[in-house]
């Protein structure tokens, strides 16, 4: 484009300019077509384009009258034909154009596709037989074609192009270097992730096993950010260009406030999988991934209340997550507070006029929580690889409990164990929980020796650890931790045993008078 074609004259001036439009999406097509033909392009289309164009009174020549074949097989075969790739692959030498002459075919300059939309058929549940009709053929042949030979093809993929591409054209008679460049990587992009879409939902149909033997998922960018975890690195939020069928921190509203940060999104995700995780009204307050108190009770006002006096100190700058309706009465009980995001299914409406009195404050919609997504792992990204796993949404049946010590847990300290136990396994590792029923009463986070994670969370109790039962993520490998947490008054331990010093920890257990039960459930959290 722009550079004058052997055997075919000096000037662009002197060429046909030729375009081929075949579009899914209709967007833009009679406009677009319109200043293309303006500008002195013979348009070449099929099927629905053709006809859409046509209705505009636009010129337009059907692949049919250019290939000298009808369309084929309802239409799978429409444009795989030589008189179309090869007017799209030629080079422009020499030889390339006296190849193309000889079979009376001309080039084109430029090609404008969108494809069948597998991903929204797939989305909205349809069948196996509609997702195997839109899997496009011609379309990504075009595509990479016309991609593959930038140096002289243009390639347009989506209908958001098309106002740049004619007011390039218009204002500078081509497209430059540069531009025919950006639009071939875009036009990569498109077929990769069409194709991953395309692998991923047949491998799911056909093969369905854990771990496929190539992993591709597809992320899109949805956010570019100030900065990364720390200032000087640079941050980006990305999201599955998939459907997701469960709330989460990618698919929440933002309803009002700030830009979020990188690690507000890291910590909303674990505060809201973490009320996600209980069936009853839940309120947790956390802080760099941790919580710093979390509760459950009959109302989502009392589950707060109790969540937040845990440990009022350290919410400041936090997050807060609740599993039901915001409420007036919980808005209200925020104010007082400094927190950078508060998360919910949904708003009162006074509860969110109250809660954007706060001008900065980031406030996320999730929707309704339902069931998860079976379909979701657990992926983490180390150099040079990725770790992959089932999330963890195991839940400790008590049923199974064994009952190690001498004494019996009370009703009361079983409840206690239950929630404990849940807490435990978003909290990380190494940690201990202590709770008395429904409630966090100390957090001892991420320590590297379980007894100094027992000694944190009594600190953190503020004296309120008398008479709590203790969770522990994995088992204690010595007695100290249980002699510690003794010393604090804790009642009972609940904990996934498997030590080859397990009888030590239960003779401590029994010497003080505490209940203890095994899970032979770990929950480590990394």
């Amino acid at each position: 484009m722009g550079e004058p074609l052997p055997g075919r004259g000096d000037t662009l001036a002197k060429i046909v300019r030729r375009a081929v439009l075949s579009v899914h999406d209709k967007t833009g097509l009679v406009d677009f077509a319109r200043g293309l033909s303006g500008l002195g392009f013979e348009l070449v289309s099929s099927g629905g384009t053709h006809a859409e164009i046509k209705k505009a009174g636009i010129p337009v020549v059907q692949v049919s009258d250019v290939t000298g074949f009808p369309e084929m097989l309802e239409g799978r075969v429409k444009t795989l034909h030589p008189k179309i790739h090869a007017g799209i692959l030629a080079r422009g030498t020499g030889d390339h154009m006296a190849q193309i002459r000889a079979q009376g075919i001309e080039p084109f300059e430029l090609v404008a596709v969108n494809l069948y939309p597998f991903e929204s058929v797939v989305a909205r549940g349809g069948t196996l037989d509609e997702a195997i009709e839109n899997i496009d053929i011609g379309g990504p042949s075009l595509v990479r074609a016309a991609a593959k030979n930038h140096e002289r093809v243009a390639i347009v993929v989506s209908p958001s192009q098309y106002p740049m591409v004619l007011e390039e054209l218009t204002s500078k008679g081509e497209l430059s270097h540069g531009t025919r460049k950006r639009l071939a990587v875009e036009a990569f992009e498109t077929t990769a992730a069409y194709d991953a879409a395309i692998y991923s939902y047949l491998y799911r149909t056909y093969v369905n096993e854990p771990f496929p033997r190539t992993l591709v998922p597809v992320f899109r960018k949805q956010l570019e950010l100030r900065y990364g975890e720390n200032p000087y690195q640079r941050g980006c939020f990305y999201t599955e260009a998939r459907t997701l069928t469960e709330p989460s921190i990618t698919t929440a509203k933002q309803l009002h406030g700030k830009q979020l940060s990188y690690n507000n999104i890291l910590d909303a995700n674990d505060t809201l999988e973490m009320v996600k995780d209980f069936d009853r009204p839940t309120a947790a307050a956390v802080k760099h991934t941790n919580p710093c108190g979390i509760a459950s009770a009959d109302d989502i006002l009392t589950a707060y209340k109790r969540a937040v006096a845990v440990d009022p100190l350290s919410i400041y700058g936090g997050i807060v997550a609740v599993n039901r309706p915001m409420t007036l009465e919980v808005a209200l009980e925020l104010k007082p507070i400094f927190l950078e995001v508060v998360i919910a299914p949904s708003y009162e409406p006074d509860a969110l006029e109250q809660l954007k009195k706060k001008k900065n404050l980031r406030i996320l919609e999730t929707g309704p929580f339902g069931k998860y997504d079976s379909s979701e792992m657990d992926m983490r990204k180390v150099v040079g690889g990725m770790l992959v796993q089932d999330r963890n949404l195991k839940r400790l049946d008590m049923a199974t409990l064994k009952i190690v010590s001498k004494r019996q847990p009370t009703a009361d300290e079983l409840l206690g164990m239950e929630f404990a136990y849940r807490v435990v396994k978003h909290v990380k590792s190494n940690s201990i929980v202590l709770c008395k029923g429904e409630v966090s009463v100390g957090i001892g986070a991420g320590q590297m020796s379980r007894v100094d994670a027992v000694e944190l969370a009594v600190k953190k109790s503020k004296g309120n650890s008398a008479g709590s039962v203790m969770a522990s993520d994995a088992y204690f490998p010595f007695p100290d931790g249980i002699i510690e947490a003794a010393k604090g008054g804790v009642t009972a331990a609940i904990h996934p045993g498997g030590s080859i010093r397990d009888q030590e920890a239960i003779d401590a257990a029994d010497e003080r008078g505490m209940a203890m039960a095994f899970t032979n459930l770990r929950e480590f959290k990394h």
